[in-house]
């Protein structure tokens, strides 16, 4: 529990130092965010807000969780699926705010560049830490076996979760907020597992969202960007993988999964009848165009990860409603 709490404020710490340091490096840089015209006509007073803060993540929870846990393969998995997918991330902003190409890198770059890293991290976990293929259902308190289908279904979850927690991000300190409670049950449910070393990765998780929070706030003085976004899905997923969580993770981060569905139908319900669903998607636009205030939207979406984390953490503990 010392190394947890050291972990996070450590991370928490180094955020807070790093972001007074790294907005006015992003300013110079002219790392501002392009804001697309589709999207809701509040947002273009966004314009020019330095973006690429994510780079705060990959400062300040590897060295929180190297100082505390050390380098081991635990910590070096954890790193690869945060510092893997915040590289892809970083490329994406990179061409998006340098190269002046709003969408980033292309979709099949994109793709193939997750589908590597997922690839490499599901293999580093199964055979390099041997994690093997068991998964527990939660519910029945009882595990199963995969086989080969828990490839398919890590692969599911990490890619499902890297891009959940991409479309999450596009309120100020929605995505961090979220994530922060997704971290804190990891963390809890890694300590009771007797998994020290994952649990402390957890806390430094949420010390960093902490540290990143301050300065991404409403009015936000800086964005993640896909550097931020996709590297707190990885660590998230990889945390989900290593607590053997991952039926789990889906309640556990029921708010990130209802804004992706709410996209997948936006999109399937306009490509077969022509009509939204939504007024705009992910969801969290539907209500900022119904009227609700930004803060609104992003408080009481905090409030659902918080409910939903608790319930996924009691379902992981095998505790009766």
């Amino acid at each position: 529990m010392q190394s947890m709490i050291i972990a996070f404020i450590i991370a928490a710490s180094i955020g807070l130092i790093t972001g007074p340091w790294l907005i006015p490096v992003l300013r110079r840089l002219k790392l501002g965010q392009s804001i697309r015209e589709e999207g809701p006509k509040a947002h273009q007073s966004k314009a020019g807000t330095p973006t690429m803060g994510g780079i705060l993540f990959l400062i300040a929870i590897p060295i929180a969780a190297l100082v505390t846990a050390g380098l081991n393969g635990i910590v070096g998995v954890l790193l690869l699926g945060t510092l893997g997918f915040g590289l892809i991330g970083f490329l994406d902003d990179f061409i998006k705010v340098v190269k002046k190409r709003n969408l980033g890198l292309k979709a099949r770059e994109k793709f193939i560049a997750q589908v590597f890293v997922t690839i490499v991290l599901i293999y580093a976990i199964v055979h390099g830490l041997d994690r093997g293929t068991a998964i527990y259902i939660p519910g029945w308190n009882t595990w199963w076996d995969a086989g080969f289908l828990y490839y398919i279904l890590a692969f599911i979850v990490v890619t499902g979760t890297t891009n959940a927690v991409n479309l999450a991000d596009g309120l100020d300190g929605l995505a961090a907020g979220m994530t922060f409670w997704v971290a804190l049950a990891f963390a809890v449910l890694a300590s009771a597992e007797i998994q020290p070393l994952t649990a402390i990765f957890a806390a430094a998780l949420a010390g960093g969202c902490i540290g990143f929070l301050f300065f991404n706030r409403h009015p936000a003085r800086m964005f993640m960007g896909d550097t931020g976004s996709l590297a707190l899905g990885g660590a998230i997923a990889t945390l989900a993988m290593l607590t053997r969580s991952e039926l789990i993770l889906p309640v556990m981060g029921a708010v990130f999964v209802a804004e992706t569905l709410s996209v997948i139908l936006q999109v399937a319900s306009f490509k077969m009848t022509g009509k939204r669903i939504f007024r705009m998607s992910p969801l969290h636009h539907h209500f900022e165009l119904g009227g609700w205030r930004e803060e609104t939207v992003v408080y009481s979406f905090w409030a659902a990860q918080l409910v939903a984390a608790s319930i996924g953490t009691m379902l992981a503990f095998n505790i009766r409603f």
